[in-house]
């Protein structure tokens, strides 16, 4: 199972920060997740342009730091017109085998394969705009919508790797299930899972079989 930390390592130091990337990679976690957006002619290490501080480091930046680690990195691409920057990046800190690049967006993950073909892409999916997953207040909705699209992602998950090109599905928790995975599987996809919060979602995740899990708390993912 890989072990991903999330946003670096979020539950730790201030998510998206080369901190809390130093956090995760203390922990040697397989890979370290980071959101990276287009600002100020740059890419930042942010959810959102909107969410750019002073102390979000440039992708450049972060990378550096990463491969000077035996981690691998997890790039969540956050704005497309982006992927040839990010994939560029990559090659310039040699990282391109030890990365995974995903987004919610079927362009961007194609477009991020034509620029380099052996790169290894996730689709993420729900597409959460609003990050409303993470607003407890929201908690019972989500998880009645949820219910209807675990429902029906087995059946639609085919065509959806088909589209983006993903070697992996990067997937919410709730939406985990043993018949999806056995799908993903089937097409010789990888299953993610995000973000893990408890001990009662990763042995959920764990029992369908994914490949790895996402978390914010690099202590929930200890052997």
């Amino acid at each position: 199972m890989l072990r991903i930390g999330h946003r670096g390592a979020a539950a730790l130091a201030s998510e998206n920060t080369l901190a809390s990337i130093e956090a995760a990679i203390e922990y040697q976690l397989d890979l370290v997740e980071i959101d990276v957006v287009a600002h100020a002619n740059a890419l930042r290490l942010a959810h959102s342009p909107a969410d750019v501080r002073d102390e979000s480091p440039t992708l450049d930046e972060a990378l550096a730091l990463v491969a000077r680690s035996d981690a691998g990195v997890m790039l969540d691409l956050k704005a497309r017109g982006i992927e040839r920057s990010a994939v560029e990046t990559l090659r310039q800190h040699k990282l391109l085998g030890r990365a995974v690049v995903a987004s919610f967006h079927p362009t961007s993950l194609r477009a991020a394969k034509e620029v380099e073909p052996a790169l290894a892409t996730g689709f993420s999916y729900p597409f959460d705009r609003a990050g409303i997953a993470e607003r407890a207040a929201f908690g019972p909705f989500i998880r009645v919508g949820l219910s209807g699209l675990r429902r029906a992602l087995p059946a639609r998950i085919a065509g959806m790797l088909a589209r983006s090109r993903a070697d992996a599905l990067v997937v919410h928790h709730a939406l985990v299930s043993r018949k999806l995975v056995d799908r993903c599987h089937g097409r010789g996809a990888a299953v993610l899972a995000w973000t893990i919060e408890d001990d009662a979602a990763l042995v959920q995740v764990l029992a369908a079989g994914v490949d790895g899990v996402i978390a914010n708390d690099p202590r929930l993912l200890e052997d």
